[in-house]
């Protein structure tokens, strides 16, 4: 289905029907307790305070029964009534959605989400340059403000797009005011340094760069990013993922190494995401523990706001607060 095609009235009278059955479903579950969220372990709230409209940066919506996905790879249990489970745990309000890859260009399903949660949902979708300006369009109206490429080697789930989409696509939304979001391996990056120069939209790449341990900094695609940033175009996203960590919880030291240089470089310019609910992660994190790192990587309260707060204002368009 064209995503042209579905209108935003639609949206909503559907999300409400959604939520009402989704929050059925989430509270009957017999015997839970109390902090407990699908795909996340631990119970305990996190330990850091959120500021008022922190905004949850990275996470992704799979509902399987009313948007079937068409490669495998889908995550049970990951509709926005849980969703909205982990925000009250760790007291984001924010949040962008991002189409996961086993739903390849489909993104209704992000669609959908960002209706359900309303002005306080962004997204990112995946597209091919085939897409209309009329569909364009519509996904702006439904609050998409980014393309993302997910290249990653994934022996599962094929990639939904390819290399050379990058620039043509990024000079199709650039007028939009959307960014083009990488997901790549960091020698990936590093392969393709001469095209990041091209591109005339923002780049933003998930996951810190995908910078692998132990080599961390040293490794050249953080050089890479890092000289990026500097030109003032270039945000990244603070997430930890299973493949970039081998100290792993609860301290995630390797990590948290890349993601102070990246703080440090410019506060202005990075963004948290949870990455919920955890693709490819057979043994899912603490997410409050995930969220409590943050007072590591950005010890000042400000720093911590700007990151949670403002930069998601700049990067998304959100409202700004006082």
């Amino acid at each position: 289905m064209s995503e042209s095609s579905i209108g935003r009235r639609t949206f909503l009278q559907c999300a409400g029907f959604a939520v009402l059955r989704a929050a059925r479903i989430v509270s009957a579950q017999p015997g839970q307790a109390p902090g407990t969220v699908p795909n996340s372990s631990g119970i305990e709230p996190a330990k850091l305070k959120a500021p008022a409209h922190s905004c949850d940066c990275h996470h992704h919506i799979y509902d399987v029964a009313r948007f079937p996905p068409a490669q495998p790879g889908a995550e049970p249990n990951a509709r926005v009534a849980e969703y909205r489970l982990l925000q009250r745990r760790i007291g984001t309000t924010r949040n962008v959605v991002v189409t996961p890859r086993p739903y390849v260009t489909d993104n209704r399903v992000t669609l959908d989400a960002i209706a359900q949660l309303g002005p306080d949902a962004r997204g990112v979708a995946v597209i091919h340059p085939s897409i209309t300006d009329a569909e364009l369009d519509a996904l702006a109206r439904g609050g998409i403000r980014g393309i993302r490429f997910s290249l990653g080697s994934n022996p599962t789930t094929p990639a939904a797009t390819t290399l050379d989409m990058i620039e043509p696509l990024s000079r199709r939304v650039n007028p939009l005011g959307w960014h083009v979001q990488i997901n790549m391996d960091a020698d990936q990056i590093v392969a393709a340094e001469d095209l990041w120069a091209r591109l005339p939209s923002p780049i933003v790449f998930d996951h810190m760069g995908h910078i692998p341990q132990p080599v961390g900094l040293k490794h050249p695609a953080f050089t890479i990013i890092r000289r990026l940033l500097d030109k003032g175009r270039t945000w990244v996203k603070l997430s930890v993922t299973y493949d970039n960590t081998k100290d792993g919880p609860p301290t995630y030291a390797d990590v948290t190494k890349v993601a102070q240089a990246y703080v440090r470089s410019a506060p202005e310019r990075v963004v948290w995401g949870s990455n919920w609910p955890h693709p490819n992660e057979d043994k899912k994190p603490d997410d409050a523990l995930l969220f409590d790192l943050l007072a590591r990587w950005a010890p000042s309260a400000t720093t911590r706001h700007r990151i949670l707060v403002e930069n998601p204002e700049s990067l998304y368009g959100f409202p700004r607060q006082g």
